[in-house]
């Protein structure tokens, strides 16, 4: 069950998004992507995964499952098998660090699978694109997820999502925020998400650490491009005490998926630190964190 699978479900609808970088690359440049025939890929995707879960048969493998919609890389696949087998409950999402909306890990849930949810961002250009973009668009002018600008730390996440409206059991929660990730999950209480999705600072290798807590911090892509957030595994640690197991990553091993261990353990086992660091992305983590290994980190 790998690939080819896939790719004959989205040739059904003309896709084949999945064979090559370039060629979804070209695809998606080609299609857009909140088209019906989109709409139905999903959901064909969605009801295949399903059967295929009913019937006890092979799934796909996380690897095998990733393409792009929204997201930046091939999140929105993955995210589409997790909750196959998972399960939905309210179909609700929490998204912290949502950029302008369009290119995020919620997008997609929102547009094409009629998702309900909070996008929240620092910047005021950001907020301003994401709520016309969504109060505008034919699939969500209707009832548009709320887009929130605020600066989050972990003293007042919890208030902002409250305020929202957003409490309790809700099905996905996405943080990349370039900096304090880490910190700002571990305040997180008010809502109770099935499954998390964190970005990992891939840099920082296999060492257990994060950038020092500071509620003021500034990206400086300039300065340390590589310095900012909490490496995969500091994050899994962080997963664990919250009751989180991680079952894998985008391809290039830094969106880091996890899913509470109530939920689909038989379908979705724990998946180790180190091997989701194949990509050949990764061979450089060693030679760039030595440019910055001076810096301040805090050891998990």
């Amino acid at each position: 069950m790998t690939k080819p699978f896939i790719n004959r479900i989205l040739s059904r609808f003309g896709y084949a998004i999945i064979k090559t970088d370039e060629q979804a690359k070209g695809a998606m440049a080609r299609d857009s992507s909140s088209s019906s025939q989109t709409k139905a890929m999903c959901r064909s995707l969605l009801l295949q995964y399903q059967k295929l879960l009913n019937e006890k048969s092979p799934l796909p493998k996380l690897a095998d499952a990733g393409f792009r919609v929204y997201s930046q890389c091939d999140e929105d696949g993955i995210i589409l098998l997790l909750f196959s087998i998972a399960g939905m409950t309210n179909r609700v999402f929490v998204e912290v660090g949502a950029g302008n909306g369009v290119e995020n890990n919620c997008a997609n849930l929102a547009i094409n699978l009629g998702w309900h949810g909070l996008f929240i961002d620092g910047d005021d250009v950001n907020a301003r694109f994401g709520t016309n973009f969504y109060n505008l668009h034919p699939d969500t002018r209707v009832f548009p997820p709320q887009f929130l600008l605020a600066k989050v730390d972990r003293n007042n996440i919890n208030d902002l999502i409250r305020e929202a409206g957003f409490e309790g059991e809700i099905d996905f929660l996405s943080i990349d925020i370039d900096g304090m990730d880490y910190w700002i999950w571990q305040a997180i209480e008010c809502v109770n998400p099935r499954i998390v999705v964190v970005e990992a600072n891939g840099k920082f290798g296999m060492r257990s650490i994060t950038v020092p807590y500071d509620p003021n911090w500034v990206y400086n892509f300039t300065a340390h491009p590589h310095y900012h957030g909490a490496s995969l595994p500091a994050l899994t640690k962080l997963a664990n005490s919250k009751n989180y197991r991680l079952v894998g990553t985008n391809r290039f091993g830094y969106n880091a998926f996890y899913v509470r261990n109530d939920i689909a353990q038989d379908f979705l086992p724990a998946v180790s630190v180190q091997s989701c660091r194949n990509h050949p992305t990764r061979k450089n983590d060693e030679s760039i964190f030595s440019g910055i290994s001076h810096l301040p980190f805090v050891e998990i």
